[in-house]
């Protein structure tokens, strides 16, 4: 998830549930740790593995165009080759 603010010049926020929920046999453990990094791949918060918690973080919008400006990979990506992965098999 972090590479993908990196590639992509941009915040990216990844959420995930904490505790334990049982609806069949032993049940699913969740890890929590959701977090946000920002267009460097900095992590600028971090939620924890067993609370529910609502993190709040500034993104700085000007910190991403200068990230894209110098770190140029969203710019350059190759789009004339994303043709194939955007069919369906059976297309």
């Amino acid at each position: 998830m972090v590479g993908h603010a990196i590639a992509n010049g941009t915040y990216v926020c990844a959420v995930n549930r904490v505790g334990h929920e049982v609806i069949v046999g032993e049940g699913l453990e969740f890890w929590g740790r959701s977090f946000v990094s920002d267009p460097f791949g900095r992590i600028l918060w971090e939620g924890s593995t067993d609370k529910e918690e609502v993190g709040v973080v500034t993104c700085d919008r000007k910190l991403m165009e200068d990230v894209r400006r110098n770190w140029p990979f969203f710019r350059d990506r190759r789009i004339d080759a994303y043709g194939n992965i955007t069919k369906r098999v059976s297309d």
